[in-house]
């Protein structure tokens, strides 16, 4: 893989960036926010050195333990299934903070170092008092933040059915982006067999297989690529996929996950629940249930029921709080035989 022939992803400065600018934040593409954070203390702190950084935020740990992932050399920082898909090839082991801290930085100075992650810690629940100190004025403050922070790693490319701002807080990142439309070109490993939640492309970026995966000669001509320094962040959109790497020896990365509408069930679910109800239909009848989703879930013929008074439109109405029940209710009844 050569980066250099990827798609820039857009940028702005964050002098032009204004606070509650939901235009930015809505948007169906990535953008870089170039030093939106820079004025961070942790920020301040990462630029003295990885030991301060630490001694600074173990200022607001209260001893809470969280499972550290670890790896052996030999993955080069890849965390991935085992060859043969029967696990992963790493582990996680309850830890801790001071402990994770301690392992990570045993690693900084060696040339083949041990992969040490401390994943997606909610800083609330973690950090307290950590989020007052380091705001983020693009957002309502009742998002809250999570923290990453480990040595050069590589998360595999994956979505998010969330919105996102990742910030750099220490060391370099690069993210390479797919557009959701690109999921038949990324070939998914298992739903239900993940590395950390959401599935994952099966195929190395760094050494794409094109005789077994062809079709990612395609999702390439799309990618987008965004490489941040610390202080920067960047917005990835709804369900963008996303390749992360981290390049330096001891990295810190600070996100933000939301959704402007929360959904009023798992999208995720109705996926599984279609897959046993219609995937083994005959080809006429998928068609039939294709029709009816474009009708009457995506809507691409407009209100298909404004031809009905609201009151007369059952079920397929405005989903009220009363409907939403009264739809769990008829699904735990289906589920049930």
């Amino acid at each position: 893989m050569n980066p250099g022939n990827f798609k820039k992803v857009a940028e702005l400065q964050a002098m032009d960036v204004r606070p509650a600018n939901n235009s930015l934040l809505s948007g169906g593409q990535p953008v870089v926010l170039r030093g939106l954070v820079k004025a961070w203390p942790l920020v301040e702190k990462a630029n003295e050195g990885p030991h301060v950084a630490c001694e600074y935020l173990m200022r607001f740990y209260q001893g809470r333990p969280f499972p550290l992932i670890t790896a052996d050399p030999e993955i080069r920082g890849r965390f991935f299934y085992r060859d043969d898909m029967s696990g992963v090839n790493f582990q996680r082991t309850p830890v801790t903070l001071d402990v994770g801290i301690q392992r990570l930085l045993a690693t900084i100075d060696h040339a083949n170092p041990s992969s040490v992650y401390i994943q997606s810690l909610p800083v609330s629940e973690y950090l307290p008092g950590f989020a007052a100190l380091h705001g983020m004025s693009l957002l309502d403050s009742s998002i809250t933040p999570r923290i990453w922070i480990g040595n050069a790693l590589t998360v595999q490319t994956h979505f998010d059915l969330l919105k996102n701002v990742a910030c750099v807080v220490a060391g370099k990142r690069r993210f390479i982006l797919f557009p959701p439309e690109q999921l038949p070109n990324l070939y998914i490993g298992p739903l239900d067999f993940t590395l950390s939640g959401p599935p994952v492309s099966m195929v190395s970026l760094h050494e794409p297989d094109f005789e077994k995966y062809p079709r990612f000669r395609i999702a390439l001509e799309h990618a987008q690529i965004a490489e941040l320094q610390s202080g920067d962040a960047l917005y990835i959109p709804y369900a963008w996929w996303h390749h992360v790497e981290s390049l330096s020896t001891f990295n810190i990365l600070v996100n933000y996950w939301w959704n402007d509408v929360r959904p009023n069930m798992p999208p995720f679910d109705s996926l599984l629940h279609a897959l046993a109800a219609i995937r083994e239909l005959p080809e006429g009848e998928r068609k039939v249930w294709r029709t009816m989703f474009d009708y009457f879930v995506f809507r691409t013929d407009d209100n298909p029921l404004s031809h009905l008074s609201p009151e007369h439109r059952g079920l397929m109405g405005d989903l009220t709080p009363q409907r939403i029940s009264e739809i769990k209710t008829i699904l735990q009844r289906s589920l049930q035989r």
